[in-house]
C-alpha cells in the first residue's frame, strides 16, 4: 500500500508524463475515495498547486448514441491539433465485481499506444448521475499530468443523470436520429444540460430533421444566461465525419468561457459543491458513528412512538454530533 511519502513521488513522475505514475494515482485515488482511507487527503494535497488547466469536456446522452465512438474520434482530432487528452470513461458496474462493465474500452484501442493520450475506465458502482464517486479527483490526476483536453464520457442522460454538467467546463449532449426530437429533447432537460448539441450517425436518416428540430428547441429555450447560444453539430463520428466541427465547438465555447469570465464561476461554484459533498459525507459519517440513546435509530423509534417530531429529532442529532465533534477536539 502507498504511503505519504509515495505520494509525492508518484506525483511528481506524473507530471513529467510518466503513464505508469498516472495508473498508479488514479488507481490509489479510486480506492482511497471507496474506502475512506486518509491518503487520499494527501494525494488532493498535493494535487492542487498542478490542476486547473485542463479544458474539462463532458460527454453524455441515451445508450446508444455512439458516446465512445464519439470520444474515440474527438481524441483523434484532438491529438492531430497536439493536445495531450485524458478520458475518464465512466462505465455500468458489474453486479458481481464491481468493476467496469466496458473496461476494456474496445472502441478507443488505436490509442493505447500513444503516450499523449490516457485512457481510463471507471466504474460507477450503482451512483446515479452518471459518475463515479471518485471522478473529481481522478480529473485533478489527469489535469496535473498536463492533459490539456480531459474527456469524461458519462454512463448516461437523464433527469438523475445531471451532475456532469457541475464537473465539465463544456458539456456535450449526444444524440442520435430516431431517439426522440428537439420538443422531446426540451422536456427531458436536456437542452439545459448541454453546452453544445451534436447530432451522431448523421448518414441514417432522420438525422437532418433531428438537427433542425434542435436548433428549433434551442431558439424557442430561453439559452443561457450569460449569453451563450448552444451549437448543433451533426456528425459521423464512425466515419470521423463532423467531428472537426465538433472540435470547432468545444475550441469557440472554450474562448467564451474565459471572454465572459464564465469559466472561474463555473469552477467556483464546482469546488463549492465538492466541499460542500465532502461535508455531508463527513456528517454522515458521524451520525452513523453515534449508536444508543441520541443515535439516528433511537431518534427514529421514537419519532415513530410520537414522543417526538421529526423537527426536534433533527435538533437533538445535531446537538448530538456537535458534543461528540467538542469532545474529540
Amino acid at each position: 500500500m502507498a504511503r505519504p511519502s509515495d505520494v509525492a513521488d508518484l506525483v511528481a513522475r506524473a507530471r513529467r508524463g510518466e503513464q505508469r505514475a498516472v495508473a498508479q494515482l488514479l488507481s490509489l485515488v479510486e480506492t482511497d475515495t471507496l474506502a475512506g482511507r486518509s491518503l487520499l487527503r494527501e494525494v488532493a494535497a498535493a494535487l492542487a498547486p498542478h490542476a486547473g488547466r485542463a479544458h474539462v469536456v463532458g460527454l453524455t446522452g441515451p445508450p446508444g448514441v455512439g458516446k465512445s465512438t464519439s470520444t474515440s474520434a474527438l481524441v483523434t482530432a484532438l491529438r492531430r491539433r497536439g493536445r495531450r487528452v485524458g478520458v475518464l470513461a465512466v462505465d455500468p458496474s458489474s453486479p458481481f465485481s464491481g468493476g467496469a462493465l466496458l473496461g476494456d474500452r474496445v472502441r478507443m484501442g488505436e490509442h493505447a499506444t500513444d503516450d499523449a493520450v490516457f485512457i481510463r475506465s471507471m466504474a460507477s458502482r450503482g451512483r446515479l448521475g452518471g459518475l463515479a464517486w471518485s471522478t473529481p479527483q481522478a480529473l485533478r490526476v489527469l489535469d496535473a499530468a498536463g492533459c490539456d483536453v480531459v474527456l469524461v464520457e458519462t454512463v448516461g442522460v437523464g433527469q438523475s443523470e445531471v451532475e456532469i454538467v457541475a464537473l465539465a467546463d463544456t458539456t456535450v449532449v449526444l444524440l442520435a436520429p430516431g431517439m426522440g426530437d428537439g420538443v422531446q429533447a426540451a422536456k427531458a432537460g436536456i437542452l439545459e444540460v448541454a453546452d453544445v448539441l451534436a447530432v451522431n450517425k448523421a448518414d441514417r436518416d432522420g438525422a437532418v430533421r433531428t438537427a433542425r428540430d434542435l436548433e428549433q428547441a434551442v431558439e424557442m429555450s430561453t439559452g443561457d444566461d450569460a449569453g451563450w447560444v448552444r451549437p448543433v453539430v451533426t456528425m459521423a463520428a464512425i466515419r470521423g465525419e463532423g467531428v472537426d466541427e465538433l472540435v470547432a465547438a468545444l475550441d469557440q465555447h472554450r474562448a467564451w468561457l474565459d471572454d465572459t469570465g464564465q469559466r472561474a464561476r463555473r469552477r467556483r461554484r464546482r469546488a463549492a459543491a465538492e466541499i460542500e459533498a465532502l461535508t455531508l459525507e463527513r456528517v454522515r459519517v458521524r451520525i452513523g458513528d453515534l449508536d444508543g440513546a441520541g443515535g439516528l435509530a433511537d431518534l427514529a423509534d421514537r419519532v415513530v412512538a410520537g414522543e417526538l417530531d421529526p423537527y426536534r429529532a433533527a435538533d437533538e442529532l445535531v446537538g448530538s454530533v456537535d458534543s461528540r465533534a467538542t469532545a474529540r477536539a
